[in-house]
Protein backbone atom coordinates (compact mmCIF):
# COMPACT_ATOMS: atom_id res chain seq x y z
CA UNK A 1 0.00 0.00 0.00
CA UNK A 2 3.01 2.29 -0.16
CA UNK A 3 2.71 2.29 -3.94
CA UNK A 4 0.29 0.62 -6.31
CA UNK A 5 1.72 -2.90 -6.27
CA UNK A 6 -1.42 -4.31 -4.66
CA UNK A 7 -3.57 -2.79 -7.40
CA UNK A 8 -1.28 -4.07 -10.16
CA UNK A 9 -1.33 -7.56 -8.62
CA UNK A 10 -5.12 -7.42 -8.35
CA UNK A 11 -5.34 -6.70 -12.10
CA UNK A 12 -2.95 -9.54 -12.87
CA UNK A 13 -5.02 -11.98 -10.83
CA UNK A 14 -8.52 -10.80 -11.70
CA UNK A 15 -8.02 -10.07 -15.41
CA UNK A 16 -5.05 -12.31 -16.23
CA UNK A 17 -2.98 -9.32 -17.34
CA UNK A 18 0.78 -9.45 -17.77
CA UNK A 19 2.67 -7.11 -15.45
CA UNK A 20 3.34 -4.37 -18.02
CA UNK A 21 -0.30 -4.40 -19.14
CA UNK A 22 -1.49 -4.29 -15.51
CA UNK A 23 0.82 -1.38 -14.68
CA UNK A 24 -0.38 0.58 -17.70
CA UNK A 25 -4.05 -0.12 -16.83
CA UNK A 26 -3.65 0.94 -13.19
CA UNK A 27 -1.64 4.05 -14.10
CA UNK A 28 -4.32 5.10 -16.58
CA UNK A 29 -7.15 4.53 -14.08
CA UNK A 30 -5.28 6.48 -11.38
CA UNK A 31 -4.27 9.22 -13.84
CA UNK A 32 -0.55 8.93 -13.06
CA UNK A 33 2.56 7.98 -15.00
CA UNK A 34 3.70 4.37 -14.72
CA UNK A 35 6.88 5.56 -12.96
CA UNK A 36 4.77 7.10 -10.19
CA UNK A 37 3.18 3.76 -9.25
CA UNK A 38 6.18 2.97 -7.04
CA UNK A 39 6.62 6.44 -5.55
CA UNK A 40 5.28 6.26 -1.98
CA UNK A 41 4.76 10.02 -1.63
CA UNK A 42 2.81 10.45 -4.86
CA UNK A 43 0.83 7.25 -4.35
CA UNK A 44 -0.05 8.19 -0.78
CA UNK A 45 -1.62 11.38 -2.11
CA UNK A 46 -3.39 9.56 -4.96
CA UNK A 47 -4.66 6.80 -2.67
CA UNK A 48 -5.91 9.35 -0.14
CA UNK A 49 -7.62 11.46 -2.82
CA UNK A 50 -9.35 8.39 -4.33
CA UNK A 51 -10.16 6.79 -0.97
CA UNK A 52 -8.50 3.49 -1.87
CA UNK A 53 -6.64 2.93 1.39
CA UNK A 54 -3.23 3.90 2.76
CA UNK A 55 -0.81 2.28 5.21
CA UNK A 56 -1.41 4.80 7.99
CA UNK A 57 -5.06 5.78 7.67
CA UNK A 58 -6.14 9.28 8.55
CA UNK A 59 -9.23 9.80 10.67
CA UNK A 60 -12.29 9.86 8.45
CA UNK A 61 -10.54 8.25 5.48
CA UNK A 62 -11.92 5.04 3.94
CA UNK A 63 -10.70 1.79 5.48
CA UNK A 64 -11.53 -1.86 4.99
CA UNK A 65 -14.58 -2.63 2.90
CA UNK A 66 -15.16 1.03 2.08
CA UNK A 67 -11.69 1.24 0.52
CA UNK A 68 -12.41 -1.98 -1.42
CA UNK A 69 -15.62 -0.47 -2.77
CA UNK A 70 -13.59 2.49 -3.99
CA UNK A 71 -10.91 0.23 -5.52
CA UNK A 72 -13.59 -1.70 -7.42
CA UNK A 73 -15.05 1.55 -8.71
CA UNK A 74 -11.73 3.16 -9.68
CA UNK A 75 -10.33 0.06 -11.42
CA UNK A 76 -13.70 -0.93 -12.87
CA UNK A 77 -13.47 -4.51 -11.59
CA UNK A 78 -15.50 -6.93 -9.49
CA UNK A 79 -14.17 -7.77 -6.04
CA UNK A 80 -15.76 -10.81 -4.42
CA UNK A 81 -16.12 -9.38 -0.91
CA UNK A 82 -17.73 -6.24 -2.34
CA UNK A 83 -20.23 -8.33 -4.33
CA UNK A 84 -20.99 -10.47 -1.26
CA UNK A 85 -21.47 -7.38 0.88
CA UNK A 86 -23.89 -5.94 -1.67
CA UNK A 87 -25.98 -9.12 -1.83
CA UNK A 88 -26.27 -9.23 1.97
CA UNK A 89 -27.40 -5.64 2.23
CA UNK A 90 -29.93 -5.77 -0.63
Amino acid sequence: MRGAGDLVARMQMSKGMKIDEAKAYVAKKLSVDIEHLTDPVIMSEVRTDLGIGVITPVAGSPKGIEAKFNIAKVLDIDINCVKRFMTRTS
